[in-house]
């Protein structure tokens, strides 16, 4: 299953010639591709490695292929390491629904299950980050510990929102823009040029002077346009802002308010203009069990891409505390 939109297949420009399929997710190297059916959808994950499970977690608007530089450096340390396309990105199932915060904690929890594990570590970024801190507080015993990097704990960041409006609720005007209906249109046109200007404001700009960089924001600004993944991506923030008044959304609320008891490692970039340093280091009131915060100087909101190894090291270093 290994053809590479980057190389060892297709090549991008003839995947573009009509909207791409999944192979443009099926990037080669020293993992396997397979499909995990869990709670009621199938997901595409990549595997690497034997030991205890490490899950990592995408966020937006980006697939599996985040965490290229984490994957074999972890499986090598004695992990067993997956990376998943969250629901309705990548080579994942697209469901019309199901993008709630209760849904997509029980496909985390679900995953988990369905790859013969009790527990993981899970690492979550961005939307990655707010399912992992979900997971943590809905199926605790799931999860073994945790790093969050560059999300702030959903309670967190809704009081930012709400009481920073200078700061976060400037900072996260694209939450109220997805709003829109029928946005995911503007999202892929023009080849997904939109994607290119998220990452522009988002990133760091060391690492936007790379070719790493232009080599993997292609290939985001490729996924998106797999059909219907800009809509299912789309479904998650509509879903985060529109439940605020629905009785789901005040049942979340209140779920999300318990404690974490998973040991919890925190990086976020000094320079992430997204979601904001300040927003997030309040986050450690909602943890009881081991907790770290990390501000990651000269990084934007992609620190696992922009300083991986560093990014790496800090893995590693939690993973072994256990």
């Amino acid at each position: 299953m290994g053809r590479s939109a980057l190389g060892g297949g297709r090549s991008t420009l003839a995947a573009m010639a009509n909207p791409p399929d999944d192979v443009v997710v099926l990037h080669d190297g020293p993992w396997s591709h397979r499909f995990v059916s869990a709670n009621g959808s199938r997901f595409h994950v990549v595997e690497v490695g034997t030991g205890p499970l490490v899950l990592f977690l995408h966020g937006f608007p980006e697939y599996w292929w985040t965490w290229r530089h984490q994957l074999e450096p972890l499986a090598e340390a004695g992990y067993h390491v997956v990376a998943v396309d969250l629901r309705g990105y990548g080579a994942s199932d697209k469901p019309p629904r199901g993008y709630d915060g209760f849904t997509l904690a029980s496909d985390v929890s679900g995953l988990i299950r369905a790859l013969g594990e009790r527990d993981a570590m899970l690492v979550g970024h961005d939307w990655g980050g707010a399912l992992a801190w979900a997971t943590a507080a809905f199926h605790p015993r799931q999860v073994r510990r945790m790093v969050v990097i560059g999300s702030p704990h959903p309670l967190r960041l809704r009081a930012a929102i709400a009481g920073d409006p200078r700061g976060q609720l400037a900072a996260s005007r694209t939450l109220f823009t997805f709003q829109t209906p029928r946005y995911e249109h503007r999202v892929t046109a023009n080849d997904a040029a939109y994607v290119e200007s998220l990452f522009e404001k988002w990133a760091g700009p060391r690492w936007r002077e790379t070719d790493d960089y232009a080599q993997y924001t292609r290939a985001c600004r490729v996924a998106i346009q797999i059909p219907q993944a800009a809509f299912c991506a789309m479904e998650y923030y509509r879903w985060s802002l529109r439940s605020l008044t629905r009785p789901t959304g005040w049942r979340y609320a209140k779920l999300m308010q318990a404690d974490i008891t998973a040991p919890t490692l925190q990086l976020h970039g000094a320079d992430d203009t997204y979601l904001l340093p300040r927003t997030a280091e309040g986050s450690s009131r909602y943890v009881t069990g081991g907790y770290e915060w990390q501000v990651l100087d000269g990084v934007g909101h992609f620190p696992q891409a922009e300083q991986p190894d560093l990014v790496t090291e800090e893995l590693l270093r939690w993973a072994k505390a256990s």
